[in-house]
């Protein structure tokens, strides 16, 4: 046990065997660890081979060439690539429980090309629960075992919670994303009886506008202006065609106190005026 790393005892497996027994050759697990209740903080770490960290509690940070500070907690996911420098550990006082597995082959470059990206950011892939730990304790007793044929299942093993914990965090942000944009849309729909105010919108979503229009842009498949004039237009169809009221009356409703230019900009997008258009529909 090394109290520097943990009071609690460590399990770490090197490769037991020499790895030319080994029939899988373009991947080979090097070594798996289990830190639990970690307290080191490492604040100039360089590795010679590829690592994958999965932190099943507690919580830190994680920095990469002296890059932004990221903050990790239970259920996050790193990577160590060589010969790279690392900033990485639990918070002053704190812990956080710690499995890695060091690799080494031709498929870690084939992840790179396919399915793992952004190598340099903690990737939150889900709490720990007993499907992951019984993964994680099966590649550990593989790796125990000293079979090679068991190490190489081991690998196999790897491979496939990486590539699922890697499909969780993109399905997590495709999920968070698709919340964000619901809440903006909704907002949105709410600023079609007022001139629109993007800066403000932005704010109220604690974004940046060029957030806020990249975000409109990859949901709905237009420019962020072009967005809220077609909402607008729309809105302005309806009330065409269930009110009374004028052009202007409609135009200043909807936020547009040039009535000309609202004209204009409903052409455009319903391809008559707003006069003809209630006429047609109303023949």
């Amino acid at each position: 046990m090394d109290d520097t790393i943990s009071p609690y005892p460590l399990r770490i497996i090197t490769l037991p065997i020499d790895a030319s027994k080994l029939k899988l050759h373009s991947l080979r697990i090097l070594n798996v660890g289990h830190l639990p209740g970690r307290i080191m903080y490492r604040d100039h770490a360089v590795f010679e081979k590829w690592a994958f960290v999965y932190i099943s509690g507690g919580k830190g940070t994680y920095r990469v060439n002296g890059g932004p500070i990221q903050q990790v907690n239970s259920g996050s996911l790193f990577v160590f690539r060589p010969n790279t420098v690392y900033q990485y550990g639990p918070e002053p006082g704190g812990y956080w429980d710690e499995y890695y597995f060091t690799m080494e082959g031709s498929r870690v470059q084939e992840w790179q090309s396919s399915w793992l990206t952004q190598l340099d950011l903690v990737k939150q892939v889900g709490a720990n629960d007993a499907a992951q730990h019984n993964r994680i304790e099966r590649i550990f007793i593989l790796m125990e075992s000293g079979i090679p044929t068991n190490i190489d299942r081991a690998a196999m093993l790897v491979e496939s919670l990486l590539f699922e914990f890697i499909m969780q965090a993109e399905a997590t942000i495709e999920t968070t994303k698709s919340q964000q944009f619901i809440s903006l849309i909704e907002d949105l729909s709410q600023s079609l009886y007022q001139p629109f105010d993007a800066q403000l919108v932005a704010r109220r979503h604690h974004i940046s506008l060029s957030t806020l229009r990249r975000i409109v842009s990859e949901y709905s498949g237009y420019p962020l202006n072009t967005y809220m004039h077609r909402m607008k237009m729309a809105e302005a169809k309806n009330i065409l065609l269930n009110t009374t009221n004028s052009v202007k009356e409609i135009a200043e409703s909807l936020g547009y106190k040039d009535v000309f230019y609202f004209s204009r900009i409903f052409k455009k997008y319903v391809g008559v005026s707003p006069l003809i258009f209630r006429k047609t529909m109303h023949a």
